[in-house]
């Protein structure tokens, strides 16, 4: 690709976005705040159909375009300037740099979460036709078989006569009807999850004793609105907004096109009620995690855990190991590291203080402590997921 010429007035960038879903709207705050601290740069969003705006681009004198592959065009790419295309399918055009969802980290996190609840039955709800969906599906997949689970999946009809939610709701009541309780259901993302929701509740299906859903984007207005509201896996949409606009401020200012990369990755689960459920049978082994999620903040240690039950440390220790797969240490590492990493992101709490909340003695001992279950400290760990 040919070097674009130093961009001395204000960069006009065209954005072609939607804002109808976190996902979009998280990408355009991390540009807004690139620009802010690194411009300004004049906008041309269109709050339309993305695609009504095409004809009228090439007259704007932009210098450099950011949309969703989905709206791509011939007029668009006659226009000859640095581009970053957002995927939504598969396609890629040359050597445009591209934005793209790590499922791998998102299906991981969301697995983890049902899995760490006790369940033992499992269900992946997607949308077919896309191939986001489907790579979920697959890792789903993957990770349950690796952890022992098979999964049940949902199918969309096959006729698209009933591919609207209306027609299709009554599907997904029959797919649910046919599920063994109680049951975990990962959902492609938050739509999806609502969907199941309003489903279960049609047929009787308790939230989250019967079925536990959990979605993806942390959509907090879809998420909110559910009844009883979405468990979700939250992604870094600001944080790849902002390196989005770095690359393309580097482009524009003649920096090749050679097919770089930016991952939109996973970040945390945010928990609500749609997953508030411990499903473990061993009533000890139930009693000493709900004790460890209690007292989290507090510095304990596995007598303090052996207490609450009525079983000796060795015998604790392997029906720990029996049904969770961990040792009562780690799971109080995993569980404490865990509530950490919500707060590093959630909050803009010092790390002084969240050491404080957590009764380590200092900042070097959490740093420590985190570093070893994350492999990065509190710090580094709070810039790559919120920059």
């Amino acid at each position: 690709m040919e070097k674009f010429r130093t961009v001395n007035k204000m960069p006009k960038v065209i954005l072609l976005l939607e804002t109808s879903r976190a996902f979009g709207r998280g990408l355009l705050y991390g540009i807004a705040r690139y620009s802010k601290l690194h411009g300004p740069w004049s906008f041309y969003r269109e709050p339309r159909s993305l695609q009504s705006a095409i004809p009228r681009l090439a007259k704007w004198n932009a210098n450099g375009i950011i949309m969703r592959n989905s709206v791509i065009s011939r007029q668009l790419m006659d226009l000859k300037l640095p581009t970053i295309m957002v995927l939504h399918e598969t396609s890629r055009f040359g050597d445009l740099p591209v934005v793209t969802t790590d499922c791998r980290s998102i299906v991981l996190l969301a697995a983890e979460h049902l899995l760490n609840k006790g369940l033992r039955h499992f269900a992946y709800c997607g949308i077919d036709e896309f191939h986001w969906s489907e790579n979920r599906k697959e890792y789903f997949r993957a990770i349950m078989n690796d952890a022992g689970f098979a999964i049940h999946v949902y199918e969309r009809p096959r006729s698209r006569k009933i591919r609207s939610w209306e027609d299709e709701q009554s599907s997904i009541e029959e797919w649910l009807s046919t599920l063994p309780k109680p049951i975990g259901i990962m959902t492609c993302n938050d739509d999806r999850g609502q969907h199941v929701l309003e489903a279960c509740k049609i047929r009787g299906f308790r939230i989250p004793e019967d079925v536990a859903c959990i979605g993806v984007d942390n959509d907090a207005l879809l998420c909110d609105l559910s009844d009883p509201p979405l468990t979700s896996v939250a992604l870094n949409y600001e944080s790849a907004g902002y390196y989005m606009a770095e690359l393309l401020d580097r482009l524009m200012k003649g920096e090749p096109m050679q097919g770089q990369e930016i991952y939109v990755r996973a970040t945390h689960v945010v928990v609500r009620q749609s997953t508030d459920i411990l499903a473990i049978d061993d009533a000890n082994v139930a009693a000493a995690i709900r004790f460890i999620r209690q007292n989290a903040r507090k510095k304990i240690f596995v007598d303090d855990v052996v207490f609450q039950t009525s079983l000796s440390r060795r015998s604790l220790e392997g029906h720990f190991r029996e049904v969770i797969h961990r040792s009562i240490q780690e799971e109080i590492r995993r569980v404490r590291t865990e509530q950490i990493s919500k707060m590093l992101i959630e909050t803009n709490m010092p790390i002084s203080e969240i050491t404080s909340v957590f009764n380590f003695t200092d900042v070097e001992h959490i740093s420590r402590y985190f570093r070893r279950e994350k492999g990065v400290g509190p710090r580094e760990y709070r810039k790559i997921n919120r920059r």
